[in-house]
């Protein structure tokens, strides 16, 4: 073989080494599943390509609109080049999923989640998760129950992990919808009739009244193991990675604000709060938490912003590393 033959069959080979490890490196991307907050739509204050993004914390969400989730997915997809994406829609349409996001029992919902998951050949290999607002207790409830296909690392953007004891704006002080779920809450949140059929009444938690929670919350108290240690959630859960919650410093929106980071007020009272560490959640390790604290599992992180609030350079800095 002449000499220049020799050279262009090393060239050609280099040009398809570099295609092949340009494929492996996307082709190695971990999936990632994201789940919305509720009811109506997010705005951004300006475009993704300028990286400024805020969602403002005074609107619910669906699956797919081009101005929220959409955006993310979008953005996300920009950032990590052939990662497969899946923002989860509850329904058979947009308008479906938003309607859901208020009045579809939770664990049917999780339940619908982790069937769609099981059978997606995409995730088959497991995949991250990112929940924004009540979508992010929603996914921990996913990985608790349904270990298949494994979730690697989970994101909670804002979630409320010890439930909510108020609606301070939701998604408005004007919505006729979120007045009628102050009364609804108001009036009986552990009724029968509203824990069945109000999403937010099976994350709520009455500090006044915690036994009526602990025995009649259908959703918040079961995957927090309030009334049983069901060790298969324990297993599952500590099974994670990392397990990152992002606490947003000036949230009006979510009440009490500590519970974006699994902490609440303490028992039989509304003003004293607790940290997570402080909890009976994790002195007695119901959950794994303490565990998977001491091995370095869970990653407290805080923006100086409102509810879902924040820049697109802030998540590249602080939430993309997890997602790649």
């Amino acid at each position: 073989m002449g000499l220049s033959a020799a050279l262009r069959l090393i060239a050609v080979s280099g040009c398809l080494l570099l295609l092949c490890g340009s494929s492996w490196g996307i082709n190695a991307s971990v999936p990632l599943v994201i789940w919305h907050g509720m009811g109506e739509t997010h705005y951004i204050t300006s475009t993704i390509a300028n990286y400024h993004l805020f969602i403002h914390p005074f609107a619910g969400d669906s699956c797919c609109n081009p101005l929220s989730m959409g955006a993310i997915k979008k953005m996300v997809e920009e950032e990590v080049l052939g990662i497969y994406v899946l923002s989860l829609m509850i329904g058979k349409s947009v308008v479906q999923d938003t309607e859901n996001s208020f009045f579809m029992d939770v664990n049917k919902q999780v339940s619908f989640v982790c069937d769609q998951l099981a059978q997606d050949p995409k995730l088959k290999g497991g995949y991250n998760a990112m929940g924004f607002s009540q979508g992010s207790q929603f996914l921990r409830a996913v990985v608790q129950r349904c270990p298949d296909p494994p979730m690697k690392n989970l994101i909670s953007v804002g979630g409320q992990h010890q439930g909510v004891f108020g609606l301070p704006h939701c998604p408005g002080e004007s919505s006729h919808i979120c007045d009628w779920i102050r009364k609804m809450l108001n009036s009986g949140a552990y009724t029968d009739a509203i824990q069945k059929h109000l999403v937010q009444a099976q994350y709520w938690h009455d500090p006044l009244n915690d036994d009526l929670y602990k025995k009649h919350s259908l959703f918040l108290a079961d995957i927090n193991q309030e009334r049983v240690v069901n060790e298969t959630y324990k297993k599952n859960l500590m099974s994670l990675n990392k397990f990152v919650m992002v606490k947003f410093l000036q949230d009006t929106m979510v009440d009490p604000v500590d519970s974006e980071w699994f902490g609440f007020y303490k028992p039989g009272q509304a003003k004293e709060l607790e940290t997570l560490q402080e909890s009976a959640i994790y002195t007695e390790d119901r959950l794994g938490l303490a565990e998977m604290d001491s091995a370095g599992k869970l990653v407290f992180l805080a923006t100086d912003g409102d509810h879902l609030q924040f820049t697109r350079e802030w998540f590249n800095d602080n939430l993309l590393p997890y997602l790649r």
